[in-house]
């Protein structure tokens, strides 16, 4: 188990850490959970980068379903999907362009509903 990990990047919905030891990215994304060497990374986010979006949200427009951008997985029966919100927030963590884990958040960083009595 990996001891000496930084965190890199993260979002309301995950964070992309560094194992200093074993030279592993984790990436914890919802309810996603994925380790990937130096090289794994670059080709995922690679990938993930250049998906088309736009193809895959009208591809699936008369679809009823909230996530219509599918990325596909190593394992032949297993896809990912997520919203056009979700995907960029993906990317956000994979080019490390989100609020670093200590700075300031900003009013618009916070997802809350609040709810005035």
């Amino acid at each position: 188990m990996c001891n000496k990990v930084k965190t890199i990047a993260k979002n309301k919905n995950g964070q992309l850490s560094l194992c200093k030891n074993c030279n592993v990215y984790h990436l914890i994304f919802n309810n996603i959970y994925f380790e990937f060497s130096p090289e794994e990374l670059r080709l995922f986010k690679k990938h993930v980068t250049e998906i088309d979006v736009e193809y895959w949200e009208a591809k699936y427009d008369g679809m009823p379903v909230q996530r219509k951008i599918p990325i596909q997985a190593q394992q032949d029966n297993l896809v990912l999907v997520f919203n056009k919100q979700e995907l960029a927030s993906l990317c956000d963590l994979l080019t490390q362009s989100t609020v670093k884990p200590f700075e300031n958040l900003s009013l618009l960083d916070i997802d809350y509903t609040l709810y005035l009595n």
